[in-house]
């Protein structure tokens, strides 16, 4: 629809039930704020000095093993620790509750010099593959009752350490997020008798607009509802409640999605792309949960270059979540890249 790349309009986002506003005509405005400093510096492949960095000591002394892959550690300065003390404060208003959890430290690569970008699939399966194994144990952890994978890449994204790694915590509750999703997957579940992603997928299949990746189990697509400039979703065709559901043949369709969107990212503005991308799956507390359905969303906040950052200030903090490039927009500057240097019969070669 034509309005809707050219006027102001809100745009509603079904998992969470939450609204944000677009504003098309304001792209065009000059930009005189800050600038962001990008380092695109090149990195060894082994740094001394890095704590994640194969055979070096970490903060708390341990050293770690000289392993080539995937390594996973308990974080050394976990937010969430289990076995904190049981305790609640109710005063009024004035409410508070201890929260336990597991936190987690994924090494992708022992190469310093790497990025998801540049990991084979092969290499990729290997970290979906932790992922898996991670949730499954965390799952079975006494008091964890939701796993969330994450990855923060790049400094202005509050990234502490270059070398490529991700996250995962686990805890007793629900964080506020997820609780969002829960509740309208399972209101639309409960209506529809199919998972909201799942009819969500089918209808951005037949309308092409923001899809800018498809193979046969996984499209990736901007969301309709999308907050970030850049924002993307990885969605399982089928559905699927966490990625525990992934099979073999799936597992490498994952890693083609992922290697193709972090690549993309690359391009668009010739940097490495900062960005925070997350894994959002079903609770772990026994329950079942049919109406849940697993997708990977990335967070970019590039939003004219590489040095110009989109801020979520004033009316964002405010108001609600506003962006000015349509999704649209974003969608085909992504699509054109990815025709133009990663066809899907190339990158399956990687």
């Amino acid at each position: 629809m034509k309005d809707l790349q050219e006027y102001s309009h809100k745009r509603y986002n079904p998992l969470t039930g939450e609204w944000v506003l677009v504003s098309p005509h304001r792209a065009k405005r000059p930009w005189q704020g800050k600038s962001e400093e990008i380092a695109n510096n090149i990195k060894p492949a082994y740094d001394p000095e890095c704590y994640l960095c194969k055979g070096n000591k970490r903060a708390n002394g341990e050293k770690n093993p000289e392993y080539k892959d995937v390594y996973v550690f308990t974080n050394d300065f976990a937010a969430l620790q289990k076995g904190t003390k049981e305790f609640s404060y109710n005063q009024g208003l004035l409410r508070a509750e201890a929260e336990q959890g597991i936190c987690k430290v994924v090494c992708f690569s022992s190469d310093h010099s790497k990025t998801l970008a540049d990991l084979t699939l092969s290499e990729i399966k290997k970290v979906v593959d932790v992922w898996k194994q991670e949730y499954q144990a965390l799952k079975n952890e006494e008091n964890i009752n939701y796993v969330q994978i994450f990855e923060n890449k790049g400094a202005i994204m509050g990234c502490s350490n270059p070398h490529p790694h991700g996250q995962i915590w686990s805890q007793s509750t629900l964080p506020n997020e997820v609780v969002k999703k829960d509740t309208q997957q399972e209101a639309f579940y409960n209506k529809n008798k199919e998972t909201l992603l799942h009819i969500y997928s089918k209808e951005e299949l037949k309308h092409k607009e923001r899809i800018i990746y498809e193979n046969e189990y996984y499209i990736i697509v901007v969301p309709f509802w999308a907050i970030w400039p850049y924002e993307t979703m990885v969605i399982p065709k089928q559905e699927q409640q966490s990625i525990l559901d992934i099979t073999e043949i799936e597992k490498t369709a994952f890693a083609k999605a992922i290697s193709y969107i972090t690549k993309v990212y690359d391009k668009i503005f010739d940097c490495s792309f900062p960005y925070s991308s997350g894994i959002h799956q079903a609770p772990t507390d026994g329950k079942e949960y049919k109406y849940w359905h697993w997708h990977m969303s990335f967070y970019p906040p590039l939003l004219r270059s590489a040095t110009v950052k989109k801020f979520m200030v004033g009316y964002e903090m405010f108001g609600s979540p506003q962006r000015d490039i349509t999704p649209e927009q974003a969608a085909n500057t992504m699509r054109t890249i990815g025709n133009k240097y990663f066809a899907t019969e190339k990158l399956s070669q990687v």
